[in-house]
């Protein structure tokens, strides 16, 4: 079973932002370095260790990796204001991370889950020198009506009236009617938990806001990465239930990018299907890094 709590051997360190320290996990290439940068930015309520079980079969393919928990998210330092969260805002701070990995010599590769592709897109258009751009489990713009809507609407509802461990209890009250989360192990429950009362209420706030309200921007980013030369591929689940997969392969035509649907996966391939998702990444990185 992969989860956030799968052993690697990346360290944690901290980068400098424009809020604070980032949080992050940090894996030398082993073997052969590619001279790349594999820049892993997590969706909402996530962190850093929604890649643990990516870390390792990255690095051992000759990328170094670099996972942060966004500004606000887990033990990473935010801002106090809600519209600092936005997309467009956290990829801005998130330029000179990327510059500083290229000031190093490295071709920064910036992979983006679920609000993770937002910011990375934000981050793009911000002016970010990445090698390439993978948007997994991203949609084109907000997220749809559905579950996942309406949670959201409920979740922020509850944090601003009563608050942060308010919101927690309930949303385990939700996840106790899923069989799936009963069977989790106690030690990954008690992590969900830290964690998403460890993040910055303003950041849950204003990342939802994010989620019901990014326009669409990715004429604006088919221009950006062909006026770059940036590659760009975007990968999702079959039964992704955020963004369909007919909407971010329309996303991919639309940005003449690569795409790929991993079969029986839903939102988060990371965890749900690391080895499929890997035997998707590796060969287009590789090939992106060609001359």
């Amino acid at each position: 079973m992969y989860t956030q709590l799968s052993p690697h051997r990346a360290q944690r360190v901290d980068l400098p932002g424009r809020h604070g320290t980032i949080a992050a996990l940090r894996a030398a290439a082993s073997g052969r370095d590619l001279g790349a940068t594999v820049l892993l930015l997590p969706g909402f309520t996530g962190s850093k260790e929604d890649f643990a079980p990516l870390v390792d079969p990255i690095a051992d393919a000759g990328f170094e990796v670099v996972a942060v928990d966004l500004p606000g998210q887990y033990e990473s330092a935010g801002s106090r204001l809600e519209g600092d969260y936005l997309p467009e805002r956290l990829g801005a701070d998130l330029v000179d991370v990327v510059g500083k990995l290229a000031a190093e010599g490295r071709r920064v590769l910036l992979v983006g889950h679920s609000y993770g592709g937002m910011v990375a897109r934000g981050a793009v258009l911000a002016g970010a020198p990445t090698a390439g751009v993978t948007l997994m489990s991203t949609g084109p713009e907000a997220l749809p009506p559905g579950d996942r809507r309406d949670a959201l609407d409920l979740g922020e509802t509850v944090l601003r009236a009563q608050g942060i461990e308010e919101s927690q209890r309930l949303n385990e009250v939700r996840q106790a009617m899923n069989p799936r989360w009963a069977s989790l192990p106690e030690e990954l429950r008690d992590f969900y938990r830290t964690r998403f009362l460890r993040s910055s209420t303003a950041g849950l706030l204003g990342m939802g806001t994010g989620l019901r309200s990014e326009p669409d921007l990715v004429a604006k980013l088919s221009r950006k990465l062909r006026t770059s030369c940036v590659p760009c591929l975007v990968v999702c689940g079959e039964h992704d239930d955020a963004w369909s997969p007919a909407s971010q392969r329309d996303m991919a035509e639309r940005l003449d990018a690569d795409f790929a649907v991993l079969p029986g996966v839903g939102h988060s391939p990371g965890t749900e299907a690391p080895d499929a998702l890997l035997a998707t990444l590796l060969p287009t990185w590789r090939a992106w890094l060609r001359p």
